[in-house]
């Protein structure tokens, strides 16, 4: 890693840390804007280190990590709010981060995914340009209903006991689980959003509705790389130190975002 430095990004009403990434060697002068998972009330820029050094090591791109808010503390939609503001602050202050013409990827694990998904579909509608958005098996709404949540629901590291307590913690007093930023999956037109990068886990509940998602973005005319992991469970590009199955996930993706960057340019 060339450097690793310690940002403040400043607003009006707060401010929110950040880190950034910078790899030896840059091959796109792309910028990654990074939301770490933890089930909306865990996590921060330490407990993600690994990923984001090895993805911006993997991919030779700028990785910006965002320390967004977390519940019960801060409930819905503050960590929303900081994942929109930080992009929508990236997008006008490029220079700080990178290069002034950078192009902008979001990309989010799990809940951090939820954050990447709602903000690539609402920023685009205020005119944001993102070259593309990576939702690495995200979680998409609190409903947990599908085959693949009944198959994997307790025994594979994502217990959903847990995660719909989390969703409780994250929604606070906020009830409409019909909101498309509560459950991006009802969002009714996706049209114009950004190229999109999923990856999902065979053996993880959340897979059935990452690849849900993936298909209502191709029925909106979204270009859709949908990458499964055979045998591996949610949370498992973390393991990359022990599994190399996940690092080979990782080289895949590297490969996936810079043709979409460079389709972008084209």
């Amino acid at each position: 890693m060339k450097s690793q430095e310690e940002r403040t990004i400043e607003l009006d009403d707060r401010s929110i840390r950040a880190r950034l990434y910078v790899p030896m060697s840059e091959e796109s002068q792309a910028l990654v804007i990074y939301f770490h998972g933890g089930s909306f009330v865990t996590g921060d820029l330490d407990t993600h280190e690994w990923l984001c050094r090895r993805l911006a090591w993997d991919t030779k791109m700028r990785f910006l990590a965002i320390d967004y808010r977390l519940a019960p503390e801060h409930p819905f939609p503050a960590g929303l709010n900081d994942a929109m503001d930080a992009i929508r602050y990236v997008a006008e202050h490029r220079g700080e981060f990178g290069a002034a013409n950078s192009r902008l990827i979001v990309m989010g694990e799990s809940a951090g995914a939820n954050l990447a998904t709602v903000a690539a579909a609402q920023l685009h509608d205020e005119g944001v340009v993102l070259a593309a958005q990576v939702l690495i098996y995200p979680t998409l709404g609190p409903e947990l209903m599908t085959e693949s949540a009944h198959r994997f629901a307790t025994g594979y590291l994502l217990d959903l006991e847990f995660l719909r307590y989390d969703y409780r913690q994250y929604l606070g007093q906020y009830g409409d689980h019909t909101d498309p930023r509560v459950t991006p999956l009802l969002r009714l037109d996706l049209s114009g959003a950004a190229p999109a990068v999923v990856i999902v886990a065979q053996c993880d509940p959340l897979r059935d509705e990452a690849v849900a998602y993936a298909g209502l973005l191709r029925h909106c005319g979204v270009p859709v790389e949908l990458l499964e992991a055979k045998g591996m469970v949610h949370g498992f590009l973390e393991m990359g130190g022990v599994v190399p199955e996940a690092l080979e996930v990782v080289d895949d993706l590297a490969t996936h975002l810079h043709r979409l960057v460079e389709d972008k340019v084209s």
